[in-house]
């Protein structure tokens, strides 16, 4: 399980963490992007809003879009998302997937997930059992032969199915 390590400061604070500029309209933009913005304005002092030890008051998807915001603040030649989007609904993870492909054409992105839907817009996948790589492609590639791949897909799509009829 991966935690999103959060200070005992402000939203602001913990996205400008390691940067020596601070640009409110980047930071806003860079909310936007992680589909934290809503948020925002819903959190009592906005960007000055004090969040507790390790994101103490706030849920686990709101500390992954602040951390990914901080990632998307320093605009990385190659961002690691390692499972950034477990805590996040698949509609949530759907905006900052579409955010990320608009915005960091010309930059190398590596998401590793468990989701099929969190990886299936990638250039490569790479399929990994017991730290070996054991298939890769494209989705379309992967999902056209009997694979593990197809099957996590296929199950993963009907989990889907049964979420959107509740």
């Amino acid at each position: 399980d991966q935690e999103n390590i959060l200070l005992s400061k402000t939203v602001r604070e913990n996205i400008l963490f390691g940067s020596v500029s601070e640009d409110d309209e980047r930071i806003i933009n860079v909310i936007k992007k992680a589909d934290f913005y809503k948020d925002i304005q819903n959190l009592e002092k906005g960007l000055d809003t004090v969040v507790g030890e390790r994101g103490l008051g706030l849920s686990g998807g709101q500390k992954q879009r602040i951390s990914l915001a901080r990632a998307l603040y320093r605009d990385p030649e190659i961002l690691v998302l390692d499972d950034s989007f477990s805590a996040i609904d698949a509609n949530t993870e759907s905006k900052i997937i579409n955010s990320l492909k608009e915005n960091r054409k010309n930059r190398t992105n590596i998401i590793i997930s468990h989701r099929i839907s969190a990886v299936e817009h990638a250039d490569l996948i790479l399929v990994m059992d017991n730290g070996e790589i054991v298939d890769r492609g494209t989705h379309e590639e992967l999902i056209s032969k009997d694979s593990w791949y197809k099957e996590q897909f296929e199950y993963q799509s009907l989990d889907k199915e049964e979420e959107d009829e509740e």
